[in-house]
């Protein structure tokens, strides 16, 4: 007992020493991430000083339209070439090609011009020593007489001098890193501003004040510092994911946080499934699930109704000949948007299938793909799953009831009154102007598996584990395309999405809606419930804060069944977005139960908080 108590007291003092070193290592660890970002805000000023943009008469930075532009990226000589791609792919699809490629015996840039003639704009890096070589301004002039091209420069004033032939826009700055790389990618889009002019005389082109300004037009992609907040307050959110994780709430998640029109917050966490084979990455494709419901049906409302093709006040039976009986006739827009039309929750129409419905294999007579080795027979949609939909009874008019059949009913009135599928004017209208690069539906036509997140392992249904097919039954059934549900995307693209209504309506220099459209569909719309038109909204009767319990009044957005949510608070200039796959690999309300969603936005918004306090 003597000994015990001997090495005991030893023991005691020798773990708190440990318990104090581990608390000061883990004080130092957070210290020195704040201390690199605010040498990494402080490297941004200094190139926001000094980096000039030239030859832009045309305004042609930054990029707009880009919609109309197929973009490469050429790599003559810079060794940050891969963080400057990795940028310029945020902001739109650019394809990249490296100039020593074609350096070799065989291959010239001759052969590089060959392989870029299909691209009509083209972003090129130089540095000192590409530039004295008389091949690559031969390579510019020849390019720059048919194509859009831009000169990114990182070099000497005597490399800049060398461009005197050069009509196109030139960005140069003198300084070399991963730092001058990624601003001048972000500088080509409008992610920053160009401010700074030419301290002197460089050649009888490039003059002393020579230098156009711009205004910066979309996201950011910068650190917390910039917008005031301490990387170690947003800490707890590793550990918050840590925890659903190791509670099988969901395999894999990926949390984005805009402030201030900069995404300062975007990690990817886990895997794919719980077998742990393929990590998740920020550049994943999840199914969106309800947020269908605001990123594609009620988008297109909006867009309908400012171009007064579509009427909030009007029945909807004026619209769907088809919906003037049952009760459903003098239902207005309005109502159906509200969750207030009286329509039942749901069908479980996959329930009413027969054997002779579907095959394993596609044909003229089973042509729609519900998920692999699944093919359900021609027009069932319109000949089983429609109907039931029109003759579902009217139960609750007036109330809330949330209804996934309020939103089958405004893709049908969409697609009448655009002309189009609503897939195609989705991408028309928005996914594609905004450079939206993976958002829509059925990414398995267009994405390998491996980059979409799977979710259920479906063992009643189609009897198979869901990658890329819309987990929703209905949505599935409909040929993945749904008013509801169907709607895959990365959190960078809802990212895009989202900071424009956030900027009530304009992104990129090109207007997508009237404010005065934003605030009203996003606008609480009766004491009937918390919705605005489409779109979901803070809850003043929430016992725990519905989004969160610091969300303010104005905050918009929806959540999504299969572990998603996006969220939108203008009061405090923020977007914030959570994907994860918590059906994987069946459905469980862990996520929920947990309060995961929205614990993580309470420490965004108290980091926020935190940094008014300290500012004031």
């Amino acid at each position: 007992m003597y000994l015990v108590n001997k090495l005991m007291k030893l023991y005691v003092p020798f773990l708190a020493i440990c318990i104090v070193q581990i608390l000061s290592l883990t004080a130092c660890a957070k210290n020195s991430d704040h201390r690199e970002n605010e040498k990494k805000l402080f490297e941004d000023k200094v190139l926001e000083r000094s980096t000039v943009l030239l030859n832009n008469q045309k305004k042609i930075v930054p990029l707009k339209n880009i919609e109309a532009l197929k973009i490469a990226s050429v790599n003559m000589g810079s060794v940050y070439s891969s963080v400057f791609d990795s940028l310029l792919n945020k902001y739109s699809s650019v394809s990249s090609f490296s100039a020593t490629a074609y350096n070799s015996d065989s291959l010239t840039l001759d052969d590089l011009s060959d392989d870029l003639k299909f691209f009509n704009t083209v972003i090129i890096q130089l540095t000192d020593q590409s530039v004295k070589d008389p091949a690559t301004i031969g390579f510019l002039l020849d390019n720059q007489r048919n194509k859009q091209i831009i000169i990114c420069l990182n070099g000497d004033d005597k490399s800049l001098k060398l461009l005197d032939a050069i009509n196109a826009p030139v960005i140069w700055t003198e300084k070399k890193s991963d730092e001058a790389a990624a601003y001048t990618a972000q500088l080509v889009f409008g992610g920053v501003s160009a401010k700074a002019k030419l301290k002197k005389n460089i050649s009888q082109k490039y003059t002393d004040g020579s230098g156009f300004e711009t205004s910066v037009t979309r996201l950011k992609y910068s650190v917390p510092e910039e917008v005031g907040i301490n990387t170690s307050d947003l800490n707890p959110i590793n550990d918050i994911v840590a925890e659903a994780i190791r509670e099988k709430a969901t395999p894999g998640a990926v949390v984005m946080v805009i402030k201030d029109g900069k995404v300062i917050f975007n990690k990817a966490y886990g895997s794919h499934t719980y077998a742990a084979t393929i990590p998740t990455k920020i550049t994943d494709i999840f199914d969106l699930a309800s947020i269908t419901k605001i990123s594609a049906t009620t988008m297109s409302v909006m867009h309908l109704y400012e171009q007064e093709k579509l009427k909030l006040d009007t029945n909807i039976g004026a619209y769907i000949p088809k919906a003037r009986k049952n009760g459903k006739n003098e239902i207005t827009v309005k109502e159906v948007m509200m969750h207030q039309a009286g329509f039942v929750p749901f069908i479980p129409f996959y329930k009413s299938i027969k054997s002779t419905d579907y095959q394993s294999d596609s044909s003229s007579a089973y042509p729609v793909k519900v998920a692999d080795n699944y093919y359900l027979r021609k027009r069932y949609f319109e000949e089983v799953m429609w109907p039931q939909m029109l003759k579902s009874p009217v139960l609750t008019r007036g109330k809330y009831v949330y209804s996934d059949l309020s939103m089958y009913f405004m893709q049908d009135i969409v697609e009448r009154q655009s002309g189009q599928r609503l897939e195609n004017y989705v991408q028309k209208e928005f996914y594609q102007p905004l450079g939206m690069k993976t958002a829509g539906f059925n990414p398995r036509n267009r994405f390998s598996k491996d980059q979409i997140i799977p979710t259920e392992n479906d063992i009643h249904f189609r009897k198979t584990l869901l990658e890329g097919y819309v987990h929703d039954q209905g949505a599935a059934m409909a040929g993945g395309v749904a008013g509801h549900a169907g709607l895959f995307a990365t959190a960078n693209d809802l990212a895009i999405l989202y900071q424009m209504l956030l900027n009530r309506g304009s992104y990129g220099g090109q207007t997508y809606f009237r404010p005065q459209t934003v605030d009203l569909f996003t606008a609480r719309q009766s004491p009937a419930s918390r919705r605005g038109l489409g779109f979901d909204r803070w809850d003043p009767e929430s016992k725990n804060g519905y989004p969160s319990k610091l969300a303010s009044s104005e905050t918009y957005g929806h959540t999504g069944y299969t572990g998603t949510c996006v969220w939108v608070d203008p009061k405090y200039n923020l977007v914030y977005i959570f994907l994860s796959n918590r059906v994987n690999p069946e459905v469980s309300d862990q996520l929920s139960k947990l309060n995961i969603r929205s614990r993580i936005q309470d420490v965004v918004y108290n980091s926020i908080i935190k940094s008014d306090i300290a500012g004031k």
